[in-house]
């Protein structure tokens, strides 16, 4: 069938132009000028670079010489790489083991799907002060717990020995648990979605045949499901880098010691708190550089496959 539509092509640029406008203001055009400042002594937002005569010889690559030497910054790409080691494993881990636990039962899987998910639709600041409560208090509820169940003993005058949940030896994990609860409902949904789309026919043959459950979960649902995991872990290991909101939220400082520092955060602080615009696009060009590096790697690991 002939349509107008198909002979005449200038109509559909009338509709692309708004989209276009919009990605250049919005994504193009800051992109190019994150890479700009970061060739640049940039102070606070709203003001232009330093001169070239008064920004001295290191004018174009003095934010990236400072980011070999700057200490802090190595904290950050360090604990940015576990997160996504703990997003891997525990958040994609916790969640593939529930969408198998919910799809091996008849009545309440619905129920169960919707507490799952509950904790994406809650905002970070939300969820920040709550796992505040938890963990950043000496009378929090993990130390209340503890105390109970006599892990926290008493010192002479009858207090509590309260442990301490962000000095430097628990700051990070104090950290990465609310990080990697929000998300399991996420990466639970996917999963059990990928699961829902494998026959049953397929495991009650391998039941004829004898295998066992173990069985039928290595042999029949994880290849099966190979791809929707693969989309998971992807997902997990890009989102990791784009951490910021709990963490910022729990430790907005960096303390203790400026070990709780994320490549996200540590970039909001230098570029707020610091008012070294500069310096913070220096650090976004090294996370979206990791971003596009971790993509390729991922793809290159996890190459999907037909089934």
């Amino acid at each position: 069938m002939d349509s107008m539509i198909y002979k005449r092509k200038w109509p559909l640029v009338i509709f692309l132009i708004p989209a276009f406008a919009l990605m250049t203001v919005f994504i193009f055009y800051p992109f190019l000028m994150n890479i700009l400042n970061s060739f640049q002594k940039v102070g606070s937002l709203g003001t232009g670079p330093v001169p070239v005569n008064e920004a001295g010889d290191m004018f174009w690559t003095g934010n990236y010489e400072k980011l070999f030497t700057d200490k802090t910054m190595g904290v950050a790409v360090r604990n940015t790489l576990l997160m996504m080691c703990a997003t891997v494993i525990f958040q994609v881990g916790i969640a593939l083991l529930l969408a198998l636990l919910v799809d091996s039962i008849r009545k309440g899987a619905q129920t169960y799907r919707t507490i799952y998910f509950f904790p994406i639709v809650i905002s970070a600041s939300a969820l920040g002060l709550l796992f505040n409560m938890v963990f950043l208090y000496d009378g929090g509820m993990l130390n209340e717990f503890l105390l109970r169940i006599g892990v926290i003993g008493r010192d002479e005058l009858g207090n509590p020995q309260w442990i301490d949940w962000k000095d430097r030896s628990h700051a990070f994990f104090t950290m990465i648990v609310p990080v990697v609860w929000q998300y399991v409902g996420f990466y639970f949904v996917i999963l059990a979605t990928g699961l829902n789309n494998v026959e049953t026919d397929i495991y009650e043959a391998a039941a004829i045949d004898g295998a066992n459950g173990l069985q039928r979960i290595r042999f029949i649902t994880l290849p099966l499901i190979r791809n929707t995991l693969i989309t998971c872990l992807t997902l997990a290991l890009i989102g990791a880098l784009k951490v910021f909101d709990l963490p910022w939220q729990m430790f907005p400082k960096g303390i203790p010691l400026n070990s709780t520092y994320l490549t996200g955060t540590y970039m909001y602080q230098q570029t707020f708190a610091m008012q070294n615009v500069g310096y913070g696009a220096t650090i976004a060009v090294v996370i979206a550089l990791m971003g596009v590096a971790v993509s390729q790697l991922s793809n290159l690991i996890f190459r999907p496959r037909d089934i």
